[in-house]
């Protein structure tokens, strides 16, 4: 087996990824990597982590590298985002209450960017909401900023998983585990805090301590999932 190195996988990043995807083709074919962690019906996100862990495992089996690469980037996206705080905010429903219409209807890039309105008076609002200051789009932006600037020069000694983490992947347990994960992340509230309070010291230090080595771990386990999923045919 040839695992992709990280160079390779990090090819299918930035353009070449699935945020590439949305300001090629904005709302055609797009991954949304939004979840509830606390609606168990919400089942789209997880799908599609298991669907690029078949298809990892599918091209590390027959020594399709390139391919192994670009599911192994699109894999670990869809879980950092999954766990990140910023992607549990419900963006669908509130899109589709600005919009007044369906999320099918952002079929250009215009249309994604700018929020419409019955009168000008409407629209201005409406756009203020999304992209003005404390809006939904800017609170999105600047959680995620905070959290690269935390993390920039972070050593991740305490992020590797555990030799029962790893036993559990093998014995078909890894969506139980992010499952987990996710449920441990949504508890903090690490999101709504930052919407009231802003960036503070508290939530750099859990950044720091629990979110992104809990990332990393999930990331992690999902690619061996795909490793493991290579012996069983």
């Amino acid at each position: 087996m040839n695992f992709p190195s990280i160079r390779q996988i990090l090819h299918f990043e930035g353009l070449n990824g699935p945020d590439g995807i949305k300001r090629k083709s904005p709302s055609r074919d797009e991954p949304w990597h939004f979840i509830d962690p606390h609606d168990p019906d919400d089942r789209g996100l997880i799908v599609m982590i298991d669907d690029h862990i078949y298809n990892m495992a599918k091209a590390l089996r027959t020594n399709n590298v390139e391919r192994a690469a670009f599911e192994a980037a699109w894999l670990a996206h869809a879980v950092v985002d999954g766990l990140t705080p910023a992607h549990h905010y419900p963006l669908e429903e509130k899109l589709e209450e600005l919009r007044g219409e369906g999320m099918e209807t952002r079929n250009s890039t215009k249309g994604k960017i700018l929020m419409p309105g019955e009168t000008r008076r409407a629209q201005l609002r409406n756009n203020w909401e999304f992209w003005g200051a404390k809006g939904i789009m800017t609170t999105h932006v600047a959680f995620e900023m905070g959290v690269a600037t935390t993390i920039a020069a972070l050593r991740l000694n305490n992020a590797l998983p555990a030799e029962d983490d790893f036993e559990k992947v093998r014995t078909g347990k890894f969506q139980a585990m992010y499952m987990d994960i996710l449920r441990e992340v949504a508890e903090m509230d690490m999101y709504k805090d930052f919407s009231r309070s802003g960036w503070t010291r508290r939530m750099a230090q859990e950044t720091r301590t629990v979110l992104v080595p809990q990332i990393t771990r999930a990331v992690t386990l999902a690619w061996y999932a795909a490793i493991v999923k290579t012996e069983k045919r």
